[in-house]
């Protein structure tokens, strides 16, 4: 283990427990998706934050880290009865693939080849390399709900790779939420536009940090798609919620 990859852990880990009281403030956010009995998904683990407040709805948790060390270090502190897997989610299971890693900035480490040149537009990339890339096992949301059941939901936090994630699903979850960048618009759309066949969605979105949603109702595709050109507008990243409307 180097020690820019000690430090990158040790950067994640500020990052993302520095406020534990976020962990309760989000736990409350996903009550809204599950509760005791559910399965959940975090696809992408990274230093497991989420998984924490996944669980504290009292869902059962299946995580999947990649990155051989923090896959280790959510193996070592997580609790015992979230599942956590050493794979990657995408198109097709049961193959390797590239990642690139970026050892001090490890939470942008992603499965995009092209990730350095689709990001080298957004400043708030400016300082990040990927300096090495690790062979990660494959697997798909198709594949995980043979195995495990329908998720009540499911997160998806992949610095770019998130419409693929979203190909190797082939029917409706009741609700999920998925990263959007300002320098890859286009995937927010992709994952739009893959959901609507699947299902009658709804949606809304929060920007940055925040546990607040933007909109005070749940909108329909092209509604969302303004509000996160809006947000695109003033340099914001953040996450797309999507449940399914049951009316």
């Amino acid at each position: 283990m180097s020690l820019r990859s000690v430090a990158g852990l040790a950067r994640s880990l500020i990052i993302y427990y520095s406020r534990p009281h976020r962990i309760g403030r989000t736990a409350r956010l996903y009550a809204q998706f599950a509760g005791p009995g559910d399965v959940v998904f975090d696809i992408g683990g990274h230093v497991g934050n989420r998984s924490r407040a996944l669980r504290r709805t009292g869902a059962k948790v299946v995580t999947l880290e990649p990155q051989p060390l923090f896959y280790g270090f959510l193996r070592r502190t997580l609790p015992a009865d979230i599942t956590i897997l050493p794979l990657a989610a995408g198109p097709r299971g049961d193959r390797a693939a590239a990642m690139a890693v970026s050892s001090l900035h490890p939470t942008v480490s992603s499965l995009r080849t092209d990730i350095a040149g689709a990001v080298k537009a957004d400043p708030g990339f400016d300082r990040v390399v990927w300096d090495r890339s690790e062979t990660v096992e494959m697997t798909t949301l198709d594949a995980l709900i043979d195995r495990f059941g329908l998720p009540a939901f499911v997160k998806i936090d992949v610095e770019g790779f998130e419409e693929q994630v979203l190909s190797g699903l082939s029917s409706p979850v009741p609700a999920l939420a998925f990263e959007f960048l300002p320098a890859l618009r286009e995937v927010a759309d992709s994952c739009i536009s893959k959901l609507e066949t699947l299902g009658r969605y709804r949606f809304n979105l929060m920007t940055g940090e925040r546990l607040r949603f933007a909109s005070g109702d749940w909108l329909d595709a092209p509604a969302v798609r303004a509000h996160i050109d809006h947000a695109i507008a003033s340099g914001k990243s953040g996450d797309v919620y999507a449940r399914l409307d049951r009316s």
